[in-house]
């Protein structure tokens, strides 16, 4: 029996229920993942933390959607507002790698002083004019290269702050015309312009986790990619990723049919483990059996994450604030 249960999941409220405990021992979850839902206080979070990691008996990642913007679950007074990533970048200008860098280094301080370690972050979709846009300010840049250099700036941040990242969304979410919560995004791209979407996952496929994205490549295959052996075998072999791959959260209405039946194709299809968000207790046990436990590939990942865990460095927060106050101030009145 593998050491993990193949799937990251959410809870309910702000404190686990006795069924949840008891769930969440017995099919040892590699991670979970907070939302709003989930957050009322510093003390509150830090105490769920330490209840989640209880249940599975080790020091399990908690994840969060931390981008800036509107995906952003700590709010004031917990943690910084900040803009929508893209206006972020374009306010800073020649200066956006480094103030990317702040931005996140101080998300990352922010998210461990509540007890979360990791970050669904960075989100290296090239921007371009089609994209939806429940998407397109939460991108980086309209370009490989910018993306690719601000994703690595957003990593490294995180890292020096302790704090896991997950690149998101593997292959490319970028194209996307319609919202993958809502609907299922086809993609009529031809291959070659696909590789050019697909550059800055391969320039940051040393990230120890990542997420997929629910959209149909119609060049490469007529299944999403979560659920295509096809797009999958291509992150690996040709993207080079080889850190654990979790689905974007398996609800989605971009999918469709069973829940169960979703798990298991996402897991034959090559994902490591299955993200299951919204804390309703039924579905995740229906989602929790069908995934099963983690497969050999899977649980050495895995392990691998646990191992590579950053540690935080020393450093002054508010010297970091000054920093990057001056560095986007500094942009807006030259």
């Amino acid at each position: 029996m593998s050491r993990f249960g193949a799937t990251i999941l959410g809870c309910d409220g702000l404190r686990l229920s006795g069924e949840e405990k008891a769930f969440f021992r017995d099919v040892r979850p590699f991670g979970f993942i907070l939302f709003a839902r989930n957050i009322e206080s510093a003390d509150q979070v830090r105490a769920l933390c330490d209840e989640l990691r209880a249940c599975v008996g080790y020091d399990a990642p908690i994840l969060i959607d931390q981008e800036g913007g509107r995906v952003q679950r700590l709010r004031a007074p917990l943690a910084t507002e900040w803009t929508p990533p893209l206006e972020f970048v374009e306010a800073a200008g020649e200066a956006a790698v480094r103030a990317m860098y702040l931005r996140y280094r101080i998300t990352a301080h922010e998210l461990m002083a509540v007890g979360v370690d990791a970050n669904c972050a960075p989100l290296v979709d090239v921007a371009c004019a089609e994209t939806h846009p429940f998407l397109k300010n939460r991108c980086y840049g309209m370009t490989a290269e910018t993306v690719a250099a601000l994703g690595r700036a957003v990593a490294d941040g995180m890292a020096d702050g302790g704090v896991y990242s997950v690149l998101k969304h593997i292959p490319g979410h970028g194209r996307a015309q319609s919202d993958s919560h809502l609907d299922l995004p086809r993609v009529n791209a031809p291959a070659e312009d696909l590789l050019q979407d697909f550059a800055p996952f391969k320039a940051l496929n040393d990230l120890p986790m990542g997420m997929t994205a629910h959209i149909v490549y119609e060049a490469l295959d007529d299944a999403p990619a979560t659920t295509s052996p096809k797009v999958m075998g291509m992150i690996r072999a040709d993207i080079g990723f080889d850190g654990l791959i979790m689905t974007d959260d398996i609800s989605m209405k971009a999918l469709s049919g069973p829940l169960a039946d979703r798990a298991r194709q996402s897991i034959a299809a090559g994902c490591d483990v299955i993200l299951h968000c919204n804390g309703d207790l039924g579905e995740m046990r229906e989602v929790a059996e069908a995934a099963g436990d983690m497969t050999g590939a899977a649980e050495r990942r895995a392990e691998a994450v646990l191992k590579a865990r950053p540690m935080p460095q020393t450093v002054d927060i508010a010297a970091l604030t000054a920093e990057l106050e001056a560095l986007v101030s500094g942009r807006e009145n030259g």
